[in-house]
């Protein structure tokens, strides 16, 4: 790769930096690389962004980074990318991060997906004693769940998952919060702040005739272990955004002969990449474009045609169907707590900066978005811990001036939510 890396220019003004959602630091971690520092390129890599590693395989490289390189005009573009999965894994493998104190108070992180992992490594080098909690058995929420092995392969995640715990971070797997671990009772327990980072994992149906029969499934439950799964000779998916493409391009690598992609428009209107579409063309994947399904058979679904004017119903055959139009957010969290309030999709309601309505709670990722990208949500999740921290910081302050200025004794659990509730929150 050092090849590659030696006809970077270093640009001043990088358009690859600025074409990252992350504004990535390209020329000065490019810069030490050329001079082999690995461990300074690296530390610059995860001090900007702690899953480094993990963007440097998912991100849609082509948009970013390399799609924004100024030697786009000869047609050769360097590949950061590559460097950056080197230079990333490199320092994982070389550097132990440190463990601190843990002085600053404790911080519950619920959800282990990007948002999540992210704040938690943040949090922890600050100094706080970080507890995740995962609804599943391994960290990675979409990174492990959601986003196909010959994409991101789960050794990857369970490397970023040794470095969380190497950096003081606790992880409690197979733990739900809602039905037994309330949100107020974390509270309850010491934490000083809580984050809420679930995703959304609750697949959107169609509310089509047939959609409950046995060989119908969602995307978002068959990416989890699509080796589970038992899909026959030809399959139809229903939706053309990345989590559509990648259960089709998995089916293919499954073992089904034909898989067929509808889609109410075109190609254009498509939500997936464009590098996601060509790769699935490449994996010999089918688009039935300008259709929309009526009803589900056992061997097969019934399709209508976009056009208004055409009443026009057509019949494809396939021994299973995968449904992919969308996700919503579960609602155990919310519905086990007050305060918390969301929107009419069920996404919980923040501000910028990911103060939610409930004090001394924030959220972001795709539970307040909806679904977005990986390298996204890690930005967000960037503003959020600082802002977590700024609050932690402040309540400090709070409890301390209310107990000098206090004549009357109070327990301390009122003194804390007294001078949370004048933590400023965002309005529904």
């Amino acid at each position: 790769m050092l090849e590659d890396a030696n006809r970077c220019l270093l640009c001043k003004n990088a358009k690859c930096q600025q074409g990252c959602p992350i504004n990535t630091p390209i020329p000065e971690v490019m810069k030490l690389y050329k001079n082999g520092e690995m461990i300074e390129a690296g530390r610059m890599l995860f001090e900007n962004n702690p899953l480094s590693l993990i963007c440097s395989m998912v991100c849609v490289h082509e948009d970013q980074c390399k799609g924004n390189c100024i030697l786009n005009k000869k047609g050769n573009p360097v590949e950061f990318y590559k460097i950056e999965t080197e230079i990333s894994s490199h320092y994982f493998a070389h550097n132990k991060l440190s463990h601190s104190s843990r002085s600053k108070g404790k911080v519950a992180i619920i959800g282990g997906g990007p948002a999540g992992i992210t704040i938690s490594f943040i949090l922890s080098q600050k100094g706080y004693d970080v507890t995740l909690f995962e609804a599943h058995s391994k960290i990675g929420g979409v990174l492990r769940y959601g986003i196909p092995e010959y994409r991101l392969p789960n050794n990857m995640v369970d490397l970023v998952e040794e470095k969380l715990i190497e950096s003081g971070v606790r992880i409690r797997p197979n733990t739900l919060i809602g039905p037994v671990i309330t949100l107020d009772r974390l509270f309850q327990d010491g934490y000083k702040a809580a984050f809420i980072g679930t995703g959304v994992w609750n697949p959107k149906p169609l509310t089509i005739k047939g959609e409950t029969l046995g060989n119908v499934h969602y995307a978002i439950d068959y990416l989890k272990s699509p080796e589970t799964y038992r899909l026959g000779e030809s399959v139809v998916v229903i939706g053309a955004g990345n989590v559509a493409l990648d259960a089709a391009r998995s089916a293919i690598r499954g073992g089904a002969s034909k898989v067929t992609i509808v889609y109410r428009k075109g190609f254009s209107e498509m939500p997936a990449t464009d590098q996601e579409i060509k790769e699935a063309l490449d994996d010999g994947i089918s688009f039935d474009l300008y259709k929309y399904p009526i009803e589900i058979k056992d061997n097969g679904i019934m399709l209508g045609m976009s056009d208004k004017n055409d009443d026009k119903v057509s019949f494809i055959h396939a021994d299973s169907t995968i449904i992919a139009i969308s996700q919503t957010a579960r609602n155990n969290i919310v519905r086990s707590t007050t305060e918390l309030n969301t929107s009419q999709m069920g996404l919980i309601i923040t501000d910028r900066e990911g103060r939610t309505t409930k004090p001394g709670t924030f959220a972001s990722g795709d539970v307040v978005t909806g679904a977005k990208t990986v390298v996204e949500a890690i930005a967000h999740a960037k503003v959020v811990a600082k802002t977590i921290d700024d609050y932690c910081q402040t309540l400090d302050s709070c409890i301390l001036n209310f107990v000098e200025d206090s004549d009357m004794l109070q327990c301390e659990e009122s003194i804390i939510q007294s001078c949370r509730e004048k933590w400023i929150v965002v309005e529904d």
